[in-house]
Order: structure tokens, then C-alpha cells, then sequence
């Protein structure tokens, strides 16, 4: 056997520094740092050749031994005799033995960033002593966003005191706090604001929280952020359901359509009109097909047609039309891009509304397109329970690269004969 296969066996330096990295990252070594658990002295154990081992391959082991012996500064070792009866005693690492959290992080080559997170959890602490919990479930999270946390603690600390505030997002004037600012940092905010709402657990309870903490939490806040109706059945925005769980004002939102029958009356002549979604629920026009479509040209584009409106939306921003009973009695098609996502806005609004069509997303239109087809960039993989059978067939045909990876087709490259004939036979 080669001198280097039992070697790679054995806890080498590299190896070693893995496992402190490794308790770095899990967020371990930045943790006891804020609140020692009495784990150090810690001693890691060390893989190590055994005596047939050292007789086989000695000059691979006396090199193993040595990189560990010259790697002695932030650890020590323990040793122990091995190979007496066989090659002669040895004395060979057994483990290695970190004094304290700082000298493994010091190992681990992140000195400089633990005094970074030491610093930012001292300036939340300052702000409020609970906040001393949520750095110790989101070390690393504090770690990266380094002083845009002390601003988003100071945002939950005003939430705090000014319940319900009936304002604006984009008035709520703190230093360094805009509309982009809390855009981009709701998640964050929200998970302070639950820390400051729970009370401190029971010291035999703390472990358990840290560990679990982190995926029970996050996964309610992306749930929330990705599922587009809220609990009480109004559709919102991620942006609009932070705003009413803090007691923001939020903008309305907004429906764009074009009515494509120009014998139906305007209003003051207009045929593009954009209306609050509450508005839009109360209509009550003469149409009888609806086609949603989410590309701004093409909704243009559409031509004249008796008893038909188009919509224009916004991707997975089609549940606005949740509360619009009326299009239940219309015949609603959507047309939307023949990729992944398409097809998850599809399934989607046929969670508002089962019995809408799709239209042009076909496996003959896909096929016809072939120049013009592009990359997906983050393909989704969902499971969609309300596509056709033929439309989950070109879902799968996507997911699964069938036609070649990530292949998308964006609705607006689809040639306008194409399209006017496809939409002539569904109309």
C-alpha cells in the first residue's frame, strides 16, 4: 500500500483547522465568545496511525506527527506511546486541546472578525439588553451585516415605542433609515421584534433555543415573505404585509387593464386604465374574456376585441385579483413566459382563480421558438398541483433540461404572427 492512503486517514493540520472553521461557522466559536458555555478547555481528537500503520508507513507518520508538533502555538497536544511491540515506542498526538475559544478562532484565522462581532454585540446591548439574545442565535448574521444591525435594532426599538404608528414607511425619520433600507432589512427587523416580544428563556432552555431557533423563525418569515396572501385572505406584497403587521400606511395596490372592446364606454374616453384592487373588485363591466398577461408590450399590442379587457400584471403580483369575484363568470386567460416561473404564476392564479387557461405556453410554441430562446436564470423546481397535463409535461420538460438547461422563452420574443393566431383560436 502507498506510504499516503493510510495517511489520509489520519487528522492532519488542514484537517484539523477544518474543524474549527467548521465551529465557526456554525456560528459555535462566536457564541461563546457573547455567553461561555464552560466547553473550553476543548479537546478534539485526533485520527492517528495505528501500530501497523506506523510499522507500514513510518516516514508518512513521523511526517504526519511533526506538521502537528510545528502547528503547536493555539493548541497544545496530548500524546500517547504507540508501536512498542512492533516499530519501537512512539510517541504520537491523540488530540489537540484549544485553552480557550479565542486561541481556536485564532486557528481558525478569525480574529479580526470576532472583534468585529464583539463590538457590534456590545452596541446592541447598549441599545437593549435583550437584543444580547438574538446576537446569540445570529452570530454570523450579525457578523455580515455588520452596522446595519445596530440601525435595524434601532428601527425595533421605535416599533416598540410607537405601536401601530399609522405613518408611512417613507416617513419615518431615523438617521440612516429609508424606504430602501427597511426594504431590504424587514426579515431582520422582524426577527428583533420577536425577540424583544418573547420573554428571556430559562437558562436550561437557552441551548435549545439558539439551535432551534434559527429554523423555526426564518422558516415563518420566508414563508411569509414568499406566500402572497396573507392570513386574513387579502392579497399583499411582502412590503404590504410588513407594513400591517408593524401598523404602517401601505400604497394601495394597483390593476392596469385595457378594455380591447371599443364599444364598451369609457371613462372620460380612456381605454387603459389603472384602478386600486379594491376598485377593481366592485367593477362591473360588459365583458365576458379576460387575458392576463405580465409583458407590458404585448398587453399594448393586443388587438380589438368584442367583450374582452386585458390585464396587466406583475408576475406573482396576479393574486391582487383575489377579491375580484366577477372574473369568475368571464372566461380569465393568462399568457405568460414559457419557463418555470410562467409556469408557477399559472398555478398560482389558479389558486384565485381555478378555472383560468393558459394560453401560448405550449409545447408547440416552445419547440417553434427555438432561436429565441434564452436562460432562466434561478429555475424553480416547485411542485405545482394545478397545471393541465399537458402544461405540467412542458413544466417538467423545463426542470428537467430536456430541451437543454434552463431553456426559457421569454412571451415577448414569440414571433406576432404566431401569437395573433394562437389568441385568434382562443378568443
Amino acid at each position: 500500500m502507498p506510504a499516503n492512503v493510510g495517511q489520509r486517514r489520519w487528522t492532519t493540520l488542514s484537517g484539523l483547522r477544518a474543524q474549527s472553521v467548521g465551529a465557526w461557522n456554525r456560528g459555535q466559536l462566536l457564541r461563546e465568545l457573547l455567553e461561555p458555555s464552560g466547553g473550553y478547555p476543548r479537546r478534539r481528537p485526533l485520527k492517528r496511525p495505528t501500530a501497523a500503520e506506523l510499522l507500514r508507513d513510518y516516514a508518512a507518520a513521523r511526517d504526519w506527527a511533526g506538521e502537528l508538533f510545528a502547528g503547536v502555538g493555539n493548541y497544545t497536544l496530548e500524546t500517547a506511546e504507540s508501536g512498542r511491540n512492533t516499530i519501537g515506542a512512539n510517541t504520537l498526538p491523540i488530540a489537540a486541546v484549544f485553552a480557550t475559544a479565542e486561541n481556536e478562532i485564532a486557528f481558525a484565522g478569525k480574529t479580526r472578525e470576532s472583534a468585529s462581532f464583539l463590538n457590534l454585540a456590545a452596541g446592541l446591548i447598549e441599545l437593549d439588553p435583550a437584543f444580547r439574545r438574538w446576537a446569540l442565535r445570529r452570530p454570523l448574521q450579525l457578523l455580515e451585516l455588520g452596522d446595519a444591525a445596530l440601525t435595524a435594532a434601532r428601527v425595533t426599538l421605535w416599533l416598540r415605542d410607537n405601536p401601530l404608528p399609522g405613518i408611512y414607511v417613507r416617513q419615518l425619520s431615523l438617521p440612516g433609515v429609508h424606504t430602501k433600507f427597511i426594504e431590504t432589512h424587514r426579515k431582520v427587523i422582524d426577527q428583533m421584534v420577536t425577540t424583544l416580544r418573547t420573554p428571556e428563556p430559562a437558562e436550561s432552555d437557552q441551548a435549545a433555543l439558539e439551535s432551534a431557533s434559527d429554523v423555526s423563525e426564518d422558516a415563518h418569515l420566508e414563508t411569509d415573505d414568499l406566500d402572497m396572501t396573507s392570513r386574513d385572505g387579502v392579497a399583499r406584497t411582502p412590503a404590504a404585509k410588513f407594513a400591517a403587521r408593524h401598523g404602517f400606511l401601505h400604497p394601495p395596490e394597483l390593476v392596469r387593464f385595457r378594455l380591447l372592446d371599443p364599444d364598451i364606454p369609457a371613462l372620460g374616453g380612456a381605454r387603459d386604465i389603472t384602478v386600486t384592487a379594491e376598485a377593481f373588485s366592485t367593477l362591473s363591466l360588459p365583458v365576458h374574456t379576460v387575458i392576463a398577461t405580465e409583458n407590458q408590450v404585448n398587453f399594448l399590442a393586443l388587438p380589438d376585441q368584442a367583450g374582452t379587457l386585458a390585464l396587466y400584471g406583475g408576475g406573482y403580483g396576479f393574486t391582487s385579483l383575489r377579491d375580484a369575484a366577477w372574473l369568475q363568470n368571464c372566461e380569465l386567460m393568462y399568457w405568460g413566459d414559457l419557463d418555470t416561473h410562467g409556469f408557477g404564476i399559472l398555478d398560482q392564479l389558479r389558486a384565485v382563480h381555478p378555472h383560468v387557461l393558459s394560453v401560448l405556453m405550449d409545447e408547440a410554441t416552445l419547440l417553434a421558438h427555438r432561436p429565441a430562446w434564452g436562460t432562466e436564470a434561478s429555475p424553480s423546481r416547485a411542485v405545482l398541483s394545478r397545471l393541465t397535463a399537458e402544461e405540467a409535461a412542458v413544466y417538467r420538460s423545463l426542470v428537467d433540461g430536456t430541451h437543454g438547461i434552463s431553456v426559457r422563452l421569454e412571451q415577448e420574443l414569440i414571433r406576432w404572427d404566431w401569437a395573433l393566431e394562437q389568441l385568434s383560436l382562443s378568443f
